[in-house]
């Protein structure tokens, strides 16, 4: 508690230096809550349990001109039912190029600026709740036509209790007229802790997910519609004597349609089970959705959009899971607020 007290006042701190510099000052702070409720009492794969918290996570920009920025604040994490005043403290501190529609970032940096499209073949929901920065570095090219970006996130330094760990991650999107074309990737790195009681082979995932679709969206009696489909990979490697990757591979399919404030997201999965080593490594080594592990799996998400505009968006969320042969429930209601100096943000 200390600590995270003491952590508020140093990036206070550095907010207030920085107001001494320039006068071209912006601010922005969000405001994000979650609750999300699964009901998986019968799997083998996926544990039920209940999320839910509220994130503040207030931001000064220091413009130094036109193509320049340096970005410092806090995410301020309290969950639901907890004693203590802030449950998790999450500096924010980056410096920004951007010109056109080129970006650079290095720093402590939201996930959501690289990673807010991604598949949850990749990344489960709680690491969105419970992880909001990435701390590394990306490169992110936001044309009409193609988007793509590449990043680094440097997720653990290995220490005698922490092991080494990093992703190196690609995302891209080409879209002429009706047709699009995705593909998201990355590796991870899984190192041992520094001078093991025993040995740990070094650990490598990589995950890539390729699909081609057509966005009806506006086209229609409906507002959304789209439907794309490709092929997902999954290796694992334990880098012993042999090295071998272990391929898992399946067909990956998305549909989307919605009016007006409702709608259904649909993705199925038909392939061999993923995540080779989760029964050793849990979802330390593992950062997708465990439901994967199964092997063929659908979801379907029934929503409505309270709201939906540039500011403010609130969406409740009824998830059905088909795998290992049963049917699985979530409730899932998300909030996010966001107030300040438009013009600086990302």
């Amino acid at each position: 508690m200390k600590r995270h007290i003491a952590g508020v006042f140093i990036v206070m701190g550095i907010i207030a230096s920085l107001e001494g510099f320039s006068q071209d000052i912006g601010w922005r702070t969000n405001i994000s809550s979650f609750f999300d409720n699964s009901e998986f009492a019968h799997s083998n794969v996926s544990i039920p349990q209940t999320m839910g918290g509220v994130h503040l996570a207030p931001e000064l920009v220091f413009q130094y001109d036109s193509l320049h920025s340096i970005v410092a604040g806090v995410d301020l994490l309290h969950e639901f039912g907890s004693d203590g005043f802030i449950d998790k403290l999450t500096p924010t501190a980056y410096y920004q190029f951007k010109k056109g529609e080129f970006s650079f970032v290095m720093g402590a940096f939201q996930r959501r600026m690289v990673a807010k499209n991604y598949p949850r073949f990749f990344f489960r929901d709680s690491i969105g709740y419970y992880m909001p920065n990435m701390n590394g570095l990306a490169l992110i090219y936001n044309g009409k036509a193609l988007k793509g970006n590449l990043w680094l996130d440097w997720a653990s330094r290995q220490s005698y209790t922490k092991r080494e760990t990093f992703f190196v991650g690609f995302s891209g999107e080409y879209k002429r007229g009706t047709i699009f074309a995705k593909n998201f990737s990355y590796m991870y790195h899984f190192a041992g802790v520094m001078e093991p009681i025993h040995f740990e082979p070094l650990h490598d995932n990589l995950l890539s997910l390729t699909t081609v679709g057509v966005d009806l969206s506006g086209l229609t009696f409906i507002d959304r519609l789209s439907v794309s489909a490709g092929w997902a990979v999954g290796l694992d490697r334990a880098r012993t004597g042999s090295s071998d990757w272990l391929a898992h591979n399946g067909i990956y399919c998305e549909i989307e349609a919605g009016y007006k404030w409702v709608g259904v997201f649909n993705s199925l999965y038909i392939g061999s089970p993923q995540m080779y080593y989760y029964g050793i490594y849990n979802n330390e080594l593992y950062w997708g959705d465990p439901f994967y592990r199964a092997g063929n799996y659908n979801r379907t998400d029934l929503y409505i959009n309270f709201l939906d505009k540039d500011f403010v968006a609130i969406k409740l969320l009824y998830s059905l899971h088909v795998s290992e042969g049963e049917l699985y429930q979530q409730q899932v209601l998300k909030l996010s607020f966001d107030i300040g100096d438009s013009r600086k943000n990302n």
